[in-house]
């Protein structure tokens, strides 16, 4: 028909307005976020110096975030992820039941009691609104217990949206570092008059690149420092597995997704 070559015109001038956005917004982090990026990343590196453990948490998609710190080829094998049941991701029944379980009071504080974090860890705290009971306790009750908190969220929900915990407060107000993924309030960076909704996330893309060049900055630094940084290899290269299993073993006892 008539129609579809102009249809095919917009839906490719979409693909390439979200790409824009996308490296746009990966730009502002970049030069906007470099000092708390330094500072998260040598926070990581003094935790490993140190013989701490590192953790990472998110809920719902933000949980995309954490999970890809975790046992990942060419990142930092003491990462772990801080799994909270029916929060994780989109896997559980129905999916609406981890949006409302983020919601709920004491949750966050009940998780970190019955969790391995000790006083002189770090944990990553993933919101993208930082609203919620869910992080903001855990950010709380961690620094309570002596952890060191890392919260990647946007900053612009504190100034358009209000607290929905019980402290009034955001994640970003209980943090030892603040990581701003620079996201507008929806998380949509597209909008079309023929479609009633904003459309096309990009926190997933942006919070992962973020928290990866953290990741790097902390390897960078202990390197720096004399100290092999614990990483991952693929084991899908050859000597991968051997590599791995070598990590493993050295630090396995601040490693608990093998457990």
């Amino acid at each position: 028909m008539s129609d579809s070559k102009p249809t095919g015109q917009q839906a490719g001038q979409l693909a390439g307005r979200f790409l824009d956005a996308a490296i746009g917004l990966l730009e502002r982090v970049r030069d906007e976020e470099a000092d708390a990026v330094m500072a998260a990343g040598t926070l990581i590196a003094d935790t490993v110096a140190a013989e701490g453990r590192l953790f990472a948490f998110g809920a719902g998609h933000s949980s995309l975030a954490a999970q890809d710190l975790v046992y990942r080829a060419g990142g930092l094998a003491l990462m772990n992820l801080l799994a909270v049941p029916g929060v994780v991701g989109v896997d559980v029944m129905p999916a609406t039941l981890g949006s409302a379980l983020e919601r709920v009071d004491g949750l966050a504080t009940a998780v970190l009691d019955t969790s391995p974090l000790r006083a002189g860890d770090v944990l990553v705290i993933i919101s993208l609104s930082g609203r919620n009971a869910l992080p903001v306790e855990m950010a709380l009750h961690a620094r309570a217990l002596g952890v060191r908190v890392i919260g990647v969220t946007s900053v612009a929900y504190a100034t358009e949206t209000t607290p929905r915990n019980t402290s009034g407060t955001f994640l970003k107000d209980h943090c030892d570092v603040v990581l701003d993924s620079k996201i507008a309030p929806g998380d949509a960076e597209l909008t079309l008059d023929t479609i009633p909704a904003p459309f096309a996330p990009a926190s997933t893309v942006v919070t992962s690149a973020l928290l990866q060049s953290v990741m790097a900055t902390a390897a960078g630094i202990l390197a720096e420092r004399g100290i092999e940084p614990p990483l991952l290899r693929s084991g899908n290269v050859d000597g991968g597995h051997d590599w791995n299993a070598r990590i493993l073993k050295q630090y396995g006892d601040r490693i608990f997704y093998e457990r």
